[in-house]
């Protein structure tokens, strides 16, 4: 369960800020660590370019996942993303290429969403030199556990969605709920392109998603979440504010691929 993992135990954070501080040291490290004794201007990517760049890359792993075969199915990608994230969260793109550990962060997800391809297979859908990028997702995997702490099981969103259209449809009839589908997975997939995953439940995401859903079909669900699904009030105002950052996370983000 989500309240007992390492996932929130040691991959959930306070807030934004918290995450740029950690990505500024983790910048910071690396330039200290190769600075040559001269002056060289700006020969290092800043914590800022770096995060620049890891967002082009967030748009290729999310292509390779949609046009990978056979199809894969969504926690397959939520978890790629977790790895992705989690791992150039304390390590710099200009140690390690977001490309190379990428197509290995999608391999273990396939191994530990029991999503079953063989190395052959996964392969087969990467561009270029095949047997070169068997050698680097082979020798990259034992890396990317080890940068994660060998945290490898992630609680999605997309379970959680699946338990409130059950409720919806049991204990809120009145909506007809999966007609707000399309508009959760629109939403889900745009979280993934933010640090939402990093800061928030899986649930209140999930919460989030079928919120904004309805607001995008005009169906009101007040009732619904204060009456029927929340009834402490201190809890309510907490996910309350938490729905609320989660849905402004997401619509302020640039959603157009930044180039390289």
């Amino acid at each position: 369960m989500f309240a007992t993992s390492t996932q929130k135990n040691h991959w959930i954070f306070s807030d934004e800020e918290t995450l740029i501080r950690i990505r500024e040291a983790t910048n910071k490290a690396y330039v200290d660590q190769f600075r040559p004794p001269e002056d060289v201007g700006d020969f290092f990517l800043s914590a800022t370019e770096e995060r620049t760049l890891l967002h082009f890359y967030e748009y290729q792993l999310k292509e390779f996942c949609v046009k990978f075969q056979p199809t894969m199915n969504k926690a397959v990608i939520g978890t790629a993303f977790s790895y992705f994230k989690r791992f150039f969260l304390y390590n710099s793109v200009m140690d390690y290429h977001p490309k190379e550990i990428l197509v290995t962060c999608v391999y273990l997800a396939c191994k530990i969403e029991e999503f079953n391809v063989t190395i052959a297979q996964f392969v087969a859908n990467v561009k270029g030199d095949r047997e070169k990028a068997q050698e680097i997702i082979l020798n990259n995997e034992l890396l990317l556990m080890s940068a994660v702490k060998f945290h490898l099981t992630v609680h999605n969103p997309y379970r959680p969605v699946e338990g409130f259209l059950i409720d919806l449809k049991t204990r809120h009839p009145v909506l007809e709920a999966e007609n707000l589908r399309p508009f959760i997975d629109e939403f889900l997939d745009k979280v993934l392109m933010t640090d939402v995953p990093l800061i928030y439940a899986p649930s209140q995401i999930a919460l989030a998603s079928v919120l904004e859903a309805a607001r995008k079909c005009r169906e009101h669900l007040d009732v619904y979440v204060t009456s029927i699904l929340i009834t402490d009030e201190e809890m309510l105002q907490s996910v309350v504010d938490a729905i609320r950052t989660i849905r402004l996370m997401v619509r302020v983000k640039n959603y157009d691929p930044p180039q390289p």
